[in-house]
């Protein structure tokens, strides 16, 4: 099969609105994967992306939470053929030690196959004319009716399970179970405090309960995602971290918000752990580092949960199917031309996680 027209959600440069294009998508190269997308979660990376925060190649397609059938494979592909069904996920490069370790989030490559959308010699590209379009961004760019895709971030999945709802287990929601099931291992019976009650601290907050931990505190502003994380099992829920009394043996922050760090270290336990799992600034946060020392607390950084895909969203499916991840309390789901409609009730906070459904003419 050779190039095809397909439709995508352009983004001409910083803070552009999405513009919704004919272009022309190349046959796949190899290790490529083109797969025809029914679903992709918007994740709060696709806003900082379009706001230029990150350096990607515009004009871009955004969309790193896609989900769809495959179409048709490159040279070298194995493990997933035409009429599969799959999640896309991160890029990585497979070769460097984290890629061995089965931490791909943390690959020596992250940032040029992720971010600057840099293609390997013979690849198939995304275009406007003679002009490319930044067609890679997460080894997917789905917010399209098509995507070229990867070996590495390419899940395949059963046929009878639903697309649209496990589209988020790509990136947000592998983020925050990832965060406390991989890396904080957090035990039964151990307590932790969630800073952020959107996509990915609700998953956290899941994953805390599947660990048994015993105290589950979530912090939000939003009254309604409070009602949603007692819901969901939280054992305490404020609009305040300064409200919660005693301390924790881990604390997920996915706010990203460096005010709230300082006291979140002094929330921490003896030998308790920090997970940072949010979208920083650049600048620091103030810490008093006797406190870390002489308590033996952590402060962890976390790259898409920490997890490898192929090995963890399995299991996230596997917890899906037995109602323990109900996802479908987290989505609303949009069409693919009211997709600035569903970034802008993501940004608000009105929405949780917004899904956009591309159209299957």
């Amino acid at each position: 099969m050779g190039s095809i027209a397909i439709d995508a959600a352009v983004v001409e440069g910083a803070g552009s609105p999405f513009r919704f294009e004919k272009l022309a998508m190349d046959a796949p190269g190899p290790g490529q994967i083109r797969v025809r997308l029914h679903a992709c979660g918007i994740c709060h990376t696709d806003m900082v992306m379009r706001d230029g925060a990150l350096p990607i190649p515009f004009p871009v397609i955004l969309g790193h939470e896609g989900a769809g059938v495959v179409d048709t494979v490159g040279p070298g592909v194995d493990g997933v053929a035409p009429g599969d069904h799959v999640l896309l996920s991160f890029h990585s490069c497979g070769a460097c030690s984290a890629c061995h370790d089965h931490q791909p989030g943390y690959c020596a490559e992250f940032v040029p196959r992720n971010f600057l959308g840099v293609m390997q010699p013979g690849q198939g590209a995304i275009w406007r004319g003679d002009e490319r379009i930044g067609g890679n961004i997460f080894g997917q760019s789905s917010f399209a009716t098509h995507a070229l895709a990867h070996s590495d971030n390419v899940v395949r999945i059963d046929r009878d399970l639903p697309l649209d709802i496990l589209a988020p287990l790509g990136c947000g929601v592998q983020t925050g179970a990832g965060t406390v099931l991989e890396t904080l291992q957090v035990q039964p019976g151990q307590s932790i405090a969630i800073l952020g009650a959107g996509a990915v601290g609700l998953s956290a907050l899941m994953a805390a309960v599947i660990a048994g931990a015993g105290r589950i505190a979530v912090i939000d502003r939003h009254a309604s995602r409070l009602a949603l994380a007692r819901e969901l099992g939280a054992s305490e829920t404020v609009d305040d971290l300064a409200a919660l009394d005693g301390q924790f043996d881990h604390i997920a922050d996915t706010t990203g918000v460096p005010a709230l760090l300082g006291l979140a270290v002094d929330r921490l336990a003896q030998r308790g752990t920090l997970a940072l799992v949010g979208a920083y600034p650049p600048g620091g946060f103030t810490i008093d580092p006797s406190s870390i020392m002489s308590m033996g607390r952590r402060i962890v950084g976390v790259v898409e949960g920490g997890i490898d895909p192929q090995l963890f969203i399995p299991r996230l499916i596997t917890y899906y199917r037995e109602g323990l991840l109900p996802l479908e309390k987290l989505i609303k789901r949009y069409a693919f031309a009211d997709l600035e409609a569903a970034f802008a009730a993501s940004e608000s906070g009105a929405v949780i996680k917004p899904v956009v459904l591309m159209p299957q003419d």
